[in-house]
């Protein structure tokens, strides 16, 4: 129990202690996969290159197995008991990144040729699967007294995040999107997930269900704040944090919140930037990020992921967290803002 009462760590050494604690279940659950997939599964990790020889790849932060370690020590619990629903929630988030990847056609990710890119679609569109029905099972095998109620909660986060994906999809297609369908589909395709692996630390930590609920508020306006700071990094982001290119996001002409906040913003040069958004004509992607940014984009998903931190933190202090956790998570909050620090 001695993490319940260490002072505070930074951000970094929550992220690190998270990973540790996290990283031998995680490999655990990825070895029992068919062999196939399991080879996959660990490149998609950074374990082993393409022809299964080691290597450190980055595997990510890790953010949402640590909100789900936080949160159960926010109400009162040790670590340990709650590491199987922090891997399942990061098997849920990488089933997501896996089958993305194929559908927007990304090359890139974490600074490596993404998994379809290099095994092809049907491996990379498998090998999600695979690890969305290992989360499940990995529930399912706690016998937690809440563990049915975890599954419900990790189940509603799918559904959600499919239908955030769905109505993403879908914007590609259409030249008329608001801010508050933008909102919409960003709290199912990110917030969903980050807030139920807060309830899920909270439920298997036995925190109450006024904790619970009040966690759960916590993690989903954070991670709404989480995707517009992703947003603004899916433009202006350096390739060395996020382990794409720049402009990203432009290239691909995704209806991203920077850029449906600068398309409605009212602007002059908001009717220059859907003239060009429109043409199928190759984009100057610097000229396209300037028009963004003088449309407001930049400024406005800047506020606002300021603003939805503000609702979190309002949210976490009515769980009334206990020991240094609060201030652990406080930190995660802040993070999830500022990555490009």
């Amino acid at each position: 129990m001695s993490e319940l009462v260490s002072a505070a760590r930074t951000a970094a050494e929550v992220l690190e202690w998270s990973r540790d604690l996290v990283t031998p279940a995680l490999r655990g659950a990825i070895d029992a996969l068919p062999p196939a997939i399991r080879d996959i599964a660990g490149y998609h990790f950074g374990w082993w290159d393409a022809d299964g020889r080691p290597a450190s790849a980055d595997g990510g932060k890790a953010l949402r197995p640590a909100l789900v370690l936080l949160a159960a020590a926010a109400v009162g619990s040790a670590p340990e008991p709650v590491v199987p629903a922090a891997v399942a929630v990061e098997l849920v988030h990488n089933f997501s990144l896996l089958h993305d990847d194929v559908m927007d056609g990304d090359t890139t990710r974490r600074h490596r040729p993404t998994v379809w890119s290099v095994f092809g679609i049907p491996a990379a569109i498998l090998a999600g699967d695979a690890l969305l029905t290992s989360a499940f099972e990995i529930i399912a095998e706690t016998g937690h007294p809440n563990a049915r109620t975890a599954l419900s909660r990790l189940s509603a986060a799918v559904q959600a995040l499919v239908a955030g994906q769905a109505a993403d999809v879908s914007f590609e297609r259409s030249s008329d999107v608001g801010v508050a369908e933008c909102i919409t589909m960003a709290e199912g395709k990110t917030a969903a997930l980050i807030g139920q692996s807060c309830a899920l630390g909270a439920l298997f930590g036995n925190g109450t269900r006024q904790q619970v609920a009040a966690i759960h508020r916590f993690g989903d306006r954070m991670g709404l704040a989480f995707q517009v700071a992703d947003d603004l990094l899916g433009i202006w982001g350096d390739p060395a944090v996020t382990g794409k290119s720049v402009y990203s996001d432009l290239a691909s002409r995704k209806k991203s919140l920077p850029v449906v906040a600068a398309l409605n913003s009212g602007a002059l040069a908001a009717r220059e930037l859907a003239a060009l958004y429109h043409d199928p004509a190759p984009l100057d992607l610097g000229h396209v990020a300037e028009l963004v940014d003088r449309c407001g984009g930049r400024a406005w998903c800047r506020t606002t992921a300021d603003e939805l931190v503000t609702e979190a933190l309002g949210h976490l202090a009515s769980a009334r967290p206990v020991g240094p956790a609060g201030d652990e998570l406080t930190g995660l909050a802040a993070l999830a803002v500022r990555r490009d620090h």
